[in-house]
């Protein structure tokens, strides 16, 4: 057990800034499912458990593979090269638990192949500026 602690630990820097990274992911996450509901005519307070039941399969895959990959270390506030690598492929892992997670009964949605591209296309459009502009805005400081 504590070298599973160690291991997060290694992964996971805690800090008010890392903490500030991640809910500033997790609202640009929340953005594109709203985003997406919405443009598929979904009424966000009628069809909320909808909502949340798409939503929980990118924050699963989010919470997972982000750790996974590193995307909380200190390197990838420093380095945007390496921000921009580590959340592409963060969001690339994400969605792919995330459709593995809507393709079952648990979640609505199922797996659709136009929908993993725009989910990573959308994914991608909103995370890796963020990231890169909180490496950059790091970096100088």
């Amino acid at each position: 057990m504590s070298s599973t602690v160690a291991s997060l630990r290694a992964r996971i820097t805690l800090s008010p800034r890392t903490l500030g990274v991640a809910l500033g992911d997790l609202l640009l996450i929340s953005l594109f499912i709203v985003l997406g509901e919405l443009q598929h005519g979904y009424d966000l307070v009628a069809d909320a458990p909808r909502v949340v039941g798409t939503a929980l399969p990118f924050f699963a895959g989010w919470a997972l593979v982000s750790v996974l990959v590193g995307a909380y270390t200190p390197i990838v506030h420093r380095s945007v090269g390496t921000a921009v690598g580590r959340t592409a492929l963060a969001w690339l892992g994400a969605v792919y638990v995330g459709q593995v997670l809507r393709a079952t009964s648990i979640f609505p949605g199922g797996f659709a192949i136009p929908f993993v591209l725009v989910s990573l296309g959308v994914g991608l459009a909103l995370l890796v500026p963020w990231r890169a502009a909180v490496a950059y805005v790091s970096s100088r400081a």
